[in-house]
């Protein structure tokens, strides 16, 4: 098939994690990796991975090293096998990626790594796709890594087909377009106890509000599209933390419960609620973890890093811009 005889093709990309603005929280199609709802995100320029995919006949079997360390390749493989079938080639590959920041640990490391490697892959194997065929892509590895294809501001479609070819990401709006700043407060840097993958499992079988969750989706989600598109922080921000805590509520509800937060998480949730109302505005979200994002205008960060970074148990803070699309560093 295809390209078998060839020595190993290489290719490296970067991408950036993204936090959700309107948050997903469950599967519609697990097998396809298809989110139940829609969703929109930030891409964040500080955290970003490099990945690089090399096919090559002398494997065996996929490969992934992760910080330097051997891990599990099933989340790789799923995009892989989209690359090699689309191009059609039946070889085995090494991927090597490095995240510049904690992974695991609810900063969306998955969201950035495999958004890098549906880019390297697909320039490994000779492919030329667009960037909603390379969304579809890294989906099957990862629903958040659908938004990281993206800079700016993007939404994710839940779709309605079957097969999942109506489940993408595009471009809402591009950075330079709403240029905020994002302050991540980190409180752990050991990966979450529970992966977001097997929470979701357990928060769609045992909430009592999941249906409800589904059901308001579509119109939360309509709803903080307006906000974002009219540039209006004040509605944003507090349908971004609205959404934040509806989704933290479906873990709390699922048996056992999901508590990814812990002191440090809390207290920072206060500290920008009283900064906001000392007039330093900015608005919270927290993803499957127990880190603290906080969105705001550039000439807040600052005031806003130094304040939460004083809390018992910030271990540190990152000031970030918005960030840019996925993009290659290295071609075959």
């Amino acid at each position: 098939m295809g390209r078998t005889g060839q020595d190993g093709l290489t290719a490296s990309a970067i991408a950036h994690s993204n936090i959700a603005l309107a948050k997903y929280w469950g599967k519609r199609d697990s097998r396809l990796n298809i989110p139940a709802v829609g969703s929109i995100s930030i891409t964040l320029d500080a955290l970003s991975t490099e990945t690089a995919v090399s096919f090559s006949p002398d494997l065996q079997a996929d490969e992934l090293v992760l910080n330097g360390g051997s891990a599990p390749a099933q989340k790789a493989s799923r995009v892989l096998d989209l690359i090699r079938e689309r191009a059609g080639i039946d070889l085995a590959a090494r991927v090597v990626s490095n995240n510049n920041f904690p992974t695991g640990a609810g900063l969306a490391s998955s969201a950035s790594g495999l958004a890098a490697l549906a880019v390297a892959a697909a320039a490994a194997a000779g492919l030329e796709l667009s960037s909603r065929e390379l969304s579809i892509a890294a989906r099957r590895g990862s629903a958040s890594a659908a938004r990281s294809i993206f800079g700016g501001f993007a939404e994710l479609h839940s779709g309605s087909a079957a097969d999942g070819s109506d489940s993408f990401a595009e471009q809402l709006m591009p950075a330079e377009d709403w240029p905020l700043s994002v302050v991540v407060a980190i409180t752990q840097t050991e990966p979450k106890s529970v992966s977001s993958t097997e929470g979701m499992l357990s928060t769609s079988g045992s909430s009592p509000f999941y249906d409800a969750w589904v059901e308001s989706a579509p119109a939360a989600l309509d709803e903080l599209r307006a906000a974002v598109l009219a540039r209006d922080l004040e509605k944003t921000g507090a349908l971004t933390e609205r959404s934040c805590l509806a989704m933290h509520s479906l873990m709390f509800t699922t048996s056992p419960p999901l508590i990814y937060w812990n002191p440090a998480t809390v207290a920072v949730i206060r500290r920008v609620t009283e900064l906001r109302r000392d007039g330093i505005e900015g608005y919270f979200t927290i993803d499957a973890g127990p880190q603290v994002k906080i969105i705001c205008e550039p000439d807040r960060a600052e005031q806003i890093s130094a304040s939460v970074a004083e809390l018992p148990g910030v271990l540190q803070t990152i000031t970030t811009r918005l960030g840019p699309a996925a993009r290659l560093v290295q071609s075959p």
